[in-house]
């Protein structure tokens, strides 16, 4: 592993023109692999978890599954609902619906409770998953009867609808935070090298890093399906180590080209640099690989897809700051070479001096650096309890899997459904009983499930049907709309296999050709994130299915819908947290004694990305978890964190925590084999190394709280969170923690390795190459 930086760049410099080739060779063979294969997306199946989980594959099984539906509303643009018109206008949508080969069924009308809303439900062809990409022809259609119905609106939601705006609007949400991060990365890197090529070099290898990990995910999705939300963290952390690693390695190269004033080539200086900056970034990459790794010992698609973006996007970047990054230094370098005494004669034919290096810590640095020079004791007792009192709030942390009823109401099709479940409550929430049984006891099994929607009728948690006519206006509406208890206009016969109901019944059991499959569904009126519709679950499970259906010998029952699906899916993540935690922090110690040889700085590593995170976590609840903070960030409370944010914060923060670990103790672990003492190690590591890592941070705070501006509220929580860990990891742990509790351990920081002797450095060329010469 040590050499092996070295020997990659040495081929590299050689051989700059076929390394650079073969580049973008391999990035665009990637993309054209992936564009062949196309992408295996994660089906319904895939998600299925818990009870609920049981519950979906049962009906599955009997082939009674829940089907994408879409609502379409109709209603007076003013005064009292016109119900001649209204009347020709759900005809026009069921005759506009039923001719669309996405179609499966369209529902009779029915109206609302108050009268003032006709209702259209259309079931879609296909699995629940191929809704959102079905959906399109049918709110084309609503909106085409909405135009030949000027007086009335007509306007459509439903999961589908739904699922496609949340989509649509992802899509924008990352294209502002593209807008907002990379001018914002171009300035920190112009800042930083003071040359637009320079600055240029880290953006392009980032970019075709996450290019390349795109290809890369969708033929990996063919192994492990791609549950929709790979892409977006190959561009989120791409973007961030990518830039990080590219930054690390040419800081260090500059360094060595100053050192060198001249004497070595471009070829021997990426060799120095790889020998140390390139062998840090592999030993960060396999820390932040082996970190997100954990991530597939919870056996949730979306964290499998998660870490395999992750894993794939950081590869690469390490992969491209080994091969084409030196090539591209000694192109580079070649022409600084050739253009450097034509600069040094128009300096000297203005009367200029030559440029004097910058120091490498500048006011800023070593001021934050003075309190743990100075009085380290003091400034790691304040340091931690300042860290530690940022945790405390963690403690209150409430998870909760966030549905549609969370998303933002600038998506049109969430505004309807406001307005939808306004009219009609009883569509918020369903919860489906699904029963397997032996055929002979399929009337038996009914007989116990109408028992139980009996049960839950008179439950006030639970929705009861409305009459189906309250007047001799409705009656005679109802009439003529062919009763609102039969689907009109199906595509294919019904049949017991694949029987439909309208939109509100009294609930009914569906059983399946065999008798063996059954299920019953019942409406809740509250929303599902609700008090209310968690507790009718907790009630149907333990009160309502043992007291009927629980009771039959041989009959198995499990309850799915949305509030079981979000429930079942927090439980299985509380339930995997510890293995995944301890797997983590077991990794963190043994990459870190792996790479320093040292049992002491694996267990302050992992001490410190615990100190980290769990600030990081606090600050996460304090600020979303409550609503003062509604107003500064543009966002609804939950009241809760998204169930999906912690697991995937602690992996993802101990793997950012380690970069900046490895790349600090590296500096010092340098100087200390250059034959300094334990203290002057420490603060040369520091000062060397506190502005690159302050620059790279700078990076990742603007690429991650860029995600603070999007509308989804658990990718503003996700960007918030790593952006805090960051700023805190690179201001307070590198800065204040760690060189404190290092001043203080003095030798005993690197217990068991022993002391090196003194390494002296490579002043010539033909020595440069030389990995153990470079330490």
């Amino acid at each position: 592993m040590r050499h092996l930086p070295v020997r990659m760049a040495r081929w590299s410099a050689r051989h700059a023109g076929r390394a650079i080739a073969g580049w973008f060779a391999f990035v665009v063979l990637c993309l054209v692999a992936g564009i062949a294969l196309g992408t295996n997306e994660a089906t319904t199946k895939d998600f299925w978890v818990g009870e609920a989980g049981r519950a979906e594959a049962t009906a599955a099984e009997g082939g009674l599954e829940r089907s994408p539906t879409e609502r379409i509303m109709i209603r007076a643009r003013s005064g009292e609902l016109d119900m001649a018109a209204a009347g020709a206008a759900a005809r026009d949508v069921t005759e506009r619906m039923r001719d669309l080969p996405e179609v499966e069924s369209v529902a009779a009308p029915v109206r609302s409770k108050d009268g003032e809303v006709l209702l259209v439900s259309v079931v879609l062809n296909g699995p629940e998953l191929k809704g959102k990409k079905n959906v399109v022809p049918l709110l084309e259609q609503t909106a085409a009867v909405g135009a030949d119905h000027p007086h009335l609106v007509v306007e459509e939601t439903g999961s589908p609808a739904i699922s496609k705006g949340v989509n649509d609007q992802r899509d924008e949400d990352l294209a502002l935070s593209e807008r907002i991060s990379l001018p914002v990365t171009v300035i920190t890197l112009l800042i930083v090298f003071g040359s637009v090529i320079m600055a240029g070099v880290p953006l392009l290898l980032a970019l075709s890093s996450i290019a390349a990990a795109i290809g890369l995910s969708m033929v990996a999705s063919h192994v492990m399906p791609d549950a929709g939300v790979g892409t977006n963290l190959i561009l989120l952390i791409g973007l961030a180590v990518g830039v990080d690693y590219t930054l690390f390695y040419l800081k260090r190269e500059r360094e060595e080209r100053a050192r060198a004033g001249g004497r070595l080539g471009p070829e021997a200086l990426v060799e120095l640099a790889a020998a140390t900056a390139g062998r840090a970034i592999v030993i960060s990459g396999l820390a932040v690989i082996v970190s997100t790794a954990t991530l597939y010992l919870a056996t949730d698609v979306i964290f499998s897809s998660l870490a395999t973006g992750t894993i794939l996007v950081v590869a690469v970047a390490v992969a491209s700051s080994l091969t084409v990054l030196p090539a591209l230094l000694v192109v580079i370098g070649r022409r600084a070479d050739r253009l450097a005494p034509r600069r040094a004669a128009r300096r000297a034919g203005r009367g200029k001096p030559a440029r004097a290096g910058k120091p490498e810590t500048g006011r800023v640095f070593g001021a934050l650096l003075r309190p743990a020079r100075t009085r380290p004791a003091l400034t790691l007792c304040l340091s931690v309890l300042v860290m530690l009192g940022l945790t405390v709030p963690a403690l209150g942390l409430r998870l909760i899997d966030p549905g549609k009823d969370t998303f933002s109401r600038d998506i049109p099709a969430m505004r309807v459904y406001d307005r939808l479940t306004e009219s009609f409550p009883e569509l918020f929430v369903t919860h489906e009983v699904v029963t397997r049984s032996t055929p002979e006891q399929a009337a038996q099994v009914k007989r116990a499930l109408e028992d139980l929607g009996r049960r839950a009728q008179a439950d006030p948690l639970f929705a009861r049907a409305p009459k189906e006519a309250e007047s001799t206006k409705d009656a005679q509406y109802a009439q003529d709309a062919k009763s609102p208890e039969t689907p009109t206009n199906p595509k294919g016969p019904q049949s017991p296999t694949n029987p439909r109901t309208p939109a509100i019944s009294e609930p009914t059991v569906r059983t399946s050709a065999d008798g063996r499959i059954s299920v019953l569904g019942l409406s809740v009126p509250h929303p599902a994130p609700s008090t209310e519709a968690i507790e009718s679950l907790t009630r149907l499970r333990q009160d309502h299915i043992p007291a009927t259906v629980g009771r039959l010998s041989g009959v198995e029952t499990a309850v799915s819908g949305d509030v079981a699906r979000g429930r079942d899916y927090v439980s299985h993540e509380s339930d995997k947290l510890p293995l995944v935690l301890g797997f983590l922090l077991l990794m963190t110690f043994l990459m870190t004694v792996w790479a320093f040889r040292s049992v002491v700085l694996g267990a302050i590593g992992v001490v410190l990305n615990l100190l980290s995170a769990g600030a990081s976590l606090g600050l996460l609840v304090l600020v979303f978890q409550g609503t003062w903070a509604e107003g500064l960030l543009a966002f609804d409370s939950l009241g809760a964190i998204a169930s999906r944010v912690p697991l995937f914060l602690v992996v993802i923060l101990f793997g950012l925590s380690m970069d900046y670990q490895v790349f600090v103790v590296s500096r010092i672990q340098e100087a200390r084999q250059n034959g300094m003492s334990a203290r002057e190690a420490v603060l040369e590591g520091i000062n060397r190394s506190a502005k690159v890592v302050t620059s790279a941070a700078i990076v990742m705070v603007t690429v991650f709280g860029a995600f603070v501006a999007l509308h989804l509220t658990e990718m503003k929580q996700m960007g918030f969170c790593l952006a805090v860990a960051v700023l805190l990891d690179a201001v307070v742990i590198r800065l204040m923690v760690l060189p404190s509790a290092l001043l203080l351990l003095g030798e005993r920081a690197w217990w068991p390795a022993r002391r090196p002797g003194r390494t002296v450095r490579a002043q010539e060329p033909a020595a440069a190459g030389s990995p153990a010469e470079v330490g």
